[in-house]
């Protein structure tokens, strides 16, 4: 299996059914599970062997979407959450707590950015922020004796900015702490965060990975290797936890420390475990990533062609642009732009809106990244909480307009646009 190509890992890999079991995943909708023997329980309870007991902690289908997405990351592990949110949120909690400080890039997501200047705080991590093409130099001097990650997104929402992998990850593991990278946008059939030194990857798999608008998902991977003994800086994984009688991550787990630890703590005590229905339709999902990227990426580079050549447009910003200020780490670490645009109309924020009223195949949708050609406008929308001084620092304007290009027959997303322009 470790020999398949892509395109076969998304259908393949995560779950072989044995001889007479279901070809298709199963739905296990069980909350408990049967022993034989009281034994039995209390070794599953104490971490001594695998298996499931209760499906807040681990369930069957959810384990094979764990399995799969973890293939697909090129890591060692994944935990699976009910929500991007909380997927981001416990990555960060996992290995911070009150009185640690988090870098984090601008131009996060705006639901990341209140998740981390609004609520993270409450619990006492801090988190700054740093442009996103910040040198390293630049970057090094952010670090303080606290500080115990740096997260980015691997493109940016809705800013579109292709994270620069080398310079974080030099910066990250010459402090001793791990870089995070929400891959949610390009997905693993764009980019393997581990390949440039990444080492925890987050998505929203309500996103492309579903890839259908019909669940909602949060999913972490561990690369595994990072060396948390020797930078001294988390004790939560190199000291006994004492509600696992002293166990210690990094020592009895190895291998994947970081996934065990967020698991048996953080779904355990907080109850964000995936439904295994959601996790049944995410991995349904799974099985055509690779041709809905394929159709994704091309579309939103014909669109954004199209929509950058037309009198009526005022800009346009997509990665995939010839001429994309992106372009360049775009060829570094993408293998394509992924199908986020956005653009904004001549006439400014009315006519921008005027544009989105009259689209007829173009839906307006609070959601991105599912099959159906979606718009939203985020000022006024998604991230519509937001400061104007954030609004701007996530390269948001007031005429900005996302598009989510669907797979829809290019000709016929084109011909929408063009005639909700033609109206303005």
């Amino acid at each position: 299996m470790k020999n398949w190509k892509f395109a076969t890992q998304t259908i393949q890999a995560g779950y072989e059914p044995k001889d007479g079991e279901p070809r298709i995943l199963p739905i296990v909708q069980s909350t408990t599970f049967k022993y034989d023997n009281a034994q039995s329980v209390a070794d599953l309870f104490d971490l001594k062997r695998e298996g499931f007991f209760y499906s807040r902690l681990a369930n069957p289908t959810v384990d094979a979407f764990e399995r799969k997405m973890a293939v697909l990351e090129k890591g060692v592990a994944a935990v699976a959450f009910n929500a991007g949110q909380a997927a981001n949120a416990f990555a960060i909690m996992n290995i911070a707590q009150a009185g640690d400080h988090v870098l984090a890039t601008g131009g996060l997501y705006g639901g990341t950015v209140s998740l981390f200047t609004n609520t993270l705080s409450k619990y006492g991590i801090e988190v700054s922020f740093f442009d996103t093409n910040i040198s390293a130099d630049e970057l090094a001097k952010l670090v303080r004796p606290n500080t115990k990650a740096i997260f980015a997104e691997s493109l940016a929402n809705p800013a579109l900015i292709v994270a620069d992998f080398e310079v974080y990850s030099q910066v990250a593991h010459a402090n001793g702490i791990p870089l995070i990278i929400d891959n949610t946008f390009p997905t693993p059939f764009l980019c393997n965060p581990f390949d440039f030194g990444a080492d925890i990857v987050t998505h929203s798999t309500t996103k492309y990975i579903d890839g259908h608008a019909t669940s909602v998902g949060g999913i972490v991977i561990e690369k595994g290797g990072f060396d948390w003994v020797s930078s001294g800086k988390f004790p939560g994984m190199t000291e006994p936890d004492e509600s696992y009688h002293g166990l210690i991550y990094t020592k009895d787990f190895a291998a994947c420390p970081f996934s065990v630890k967020l698991r048996v703590q953080a779904v355990r005590d907080m109850g964000v475990s995936m439904a295994p229905l959601n996790a049944f339709l995410a991995n349904l999902g799974l099985e055509t990533l690779h041709v809905r990227m394929e159709r994704h990426n091309e579309n939103a580079l014909k669109l954004a062609e199209f929509l950058r050549n037309h009198p009526k447009v005022a800009w346009v910003n997509y990665p995939g642009l010839s001429d994309s200020v992106e372009q360049p780490k775009v060829k570094k670490y993408l293998r394509g732009a992924s199908g986020v645009l956005t653009f904004g109309a001549k006439g400014g924020r009315e006519a921008s809106e005027k544009v989105m009223n009259s689209l007829k195949l173009a839906a307006i949708v609070v959601h991105v990244a599912d099959v159906r050609t979606g718009v939203l406008h985020p000022a006024s929308m998604t991230h519509r909480q937001l400061k104007d001084s954030e609004l701007i620092a996530a390269g948001i304007t007031p005429d900005l307009v996302r598009v989510s290009v669907g797979i829809e027959d290019i000709d016929d997303i084109i011909a929408d646009f063009d005639q909700a322009l033609a109206l303005i």
